[in-house]
């Protein structure tokens, strides 16, 4: 794609949790860092410290590094182009905007709140646009000076050209052009002593080499000044891409009320981190083809800036839900134990109470139907407490009249069967049912797994009565008859 090394960041503003929305973009940097041997840089933008939360950078940390989106440079780890943190970084941007000043490219501004409030409710009565009236763009070098000394508070704004228009490409949407016009004296330092985000956001993509910067297509309004700056400076712009707006389901912004919407949210609901990353690279990406579900090595094999969509895209839960259930399918069972056993944990389950050997084959036969961490207990709570309650339209369907005989009978044949594997249960079973006269065993396996699961699923019932062992069987075929016995 180009000669020079691509670097790409990742530049959040911890303010909340890490919205999908964000964690996309994250993957996005990452995948075509990766793809092209390039550096990906995580950039902790808080300048803004009014609504900077700490707790807010940890749990972001955290989910980044839960899907496995690991940077190469950043405030954790250092860098030859740090700090890696805004906040730290505040005589460097002093230092520019000073300079701007001395090039003709900004200036003192030193108008108060109350007379900005002033300005902006004048233009709302008048219908004017919004926006700074550059009432201080043309004083004089001597009044500049006679104000700073008397130690009035100012802000350094930027001086956008007045006329004519400011254009840049995005990658995937074109040229795009705005009026001057409609630009804005915009405050490049602020008189707390921080930069705007503007100035800051240009300084540093620049002296940290940044090739290309993607993020959200909220930005593009930003991006011609962000132009204008890059201008003012004489530096050479990145390449820009605007990535799409990702909708909820029905159309609409995606938020709360229709959804979960942080990465956070999905990991407690049992979202694999290779599931999301997958899902993920498909919103607004496709590899060319129709392949749906890829690895991560072949996302960086596949991924492609060509391939970015401009058009807005769906988050569509069930399709993550379906997602999650392939790679649980597809998933060795050693890399689900950890997260299903820590599961299991947090629903109070006595699983230090069996070995991992056990809990292996537990996996084994849920994960086939598993769409999220949830279903497995859900589906195997049974494999480590016996049931305090059985599924009440089960109870309807399966422990009619004579189901108590039934079990009684299962009982028996449990107890006599001295080869306790799946091909002799199945024989024994078929063995009861032909005495019954049924015609095949169906009518004893439903009761049967109900009084030793207390649901109506699960995997086949002989690999269950296997699976839990003899006496546990026992315990709870004889639990299920005095249940039966209590309803007559």
């Amino acid at each position: 794609m180009t000669d020079t090394k691509i670097r790409v960041r990742f530049a959040p503003s911890p303010t909340g949790t890490l919205h999908v929305g964000g964690a996309r973009t994250a993957l996005f940097n990452w995948l075509f860092a990766r793809k092209f041997n390039g550096a990906f840089i995580l950039r902790i933008e808080d300048t803004d410290q009014t609504r900077y939360d700490k707790n807010a950078e940890i749990a972001m940390i955290k989910d980044l590094k839960w899907m496995g989106l690991q940077w190469d440079e950043g405030p954790d780890i250092g860098g030859e182009v740090g700090p890696y943190r805004q906040s730290k970084r505040l005589d460097i941007y002093k230092k520019y905007a000073l300079e701007l000043i001395k090039k003709g490219m900004a200036y003192y501004c030193f108008c108060t709140s109350e007379r900005l409030d002033e300005m902006r409710i004048k233009q709302k009565a008048e219908k004017l646009a919004q926006g700074y009236d550059g009432l201080c763009r043309n004083l004089t070098p001597e009044e500049t000076d006679k104000r700073l000394q008397a130690g009035e508070r100012y802000v350094i704004r930027l001086k956008t050209p007045l006329e004519g228009s400011t254009c840049f490409s995005d990658y995937i949407r074109g040229e795009i052009s705005y009026q001057n016009k409609e630009l804005d004296d915009l405050i490049l330092f602020k008189s707390n002593g921080f930069p705007s985000y503007h100035l800051a956001n240009v300084v540093d993509d620049h002296l940290m080499g940044i090739t290309h910067v993607m993020r959200g297509d909220e930005w593009i309004p930003s991006t011609p000044k962000h132009k204008v700056l890059y201008d003012s400076f004489g530096w050479e712009p990145p390449v820009f891409m605007h990535l799409p707006v990702i909708l909820a389901a029905g159309g609409g912004k995606l938020s709360k009320r229709k959804g979960a919407v942080s990465v956070t949210e999905y990991k407690e609901m049992g979202i694999l981190p290779n599931t999301l990353i997958n899902f993920l690279s498909l919103l607004g990406w496709n590899p060319g083809d129709d392949t749906e579900l890829m690895d991560r090595e072949t996302l960086i094999q596949k991924f492609s800036l060509d391939r970015v969509n401009p058009k807005s895209c769906a988050f569509d839960e069930k399709k993550l839900e379906w997602m999650n259930g392939q790679y649980f399918s597809s998933s060795a069972t050693e890399t689900l134990l950890p997260d299903v056993k820590k599961t299991f944990q947090e629903a109070s389950l006595p699983v230090e109470s069996f070995d991992d050997a056990y809990l292996t084959l537990v996996i084994d036969v849920i994960k086939e139907r598993a769409k999220n961490l949830s279903d497995f207990v859900e589906r195997g709570s049974y494999f480590y407490a016996d049931p305090d309650s059985y599924d009440k339209k089960a109870v309807k369907k399966h422990f009619k009249d004579g189901a108590k005989q039934l079990l009684e009978q299962v009982l028996s044949v449990i107890n006599s069967t001295e080869d306790y594997t799946e091909e002799s249960l199945e024989k024994a079973f078929q063995e009861l049912a032909n005495t019954l006269g049924y015609e095949n065993a169906a009518k004893i396996i439903h009761p049967t797994r109900l009084a030793i699961s207390g649901v109506s699923f699960g995997p086949g019932l002989y690999q269950l009565l296997v699976l839990l062992n003899k006496e546990t069987v026992i315990r709870r075929l004889e639990k299920g008859i005095h249940y039966l016995e209590s309803k007559v």
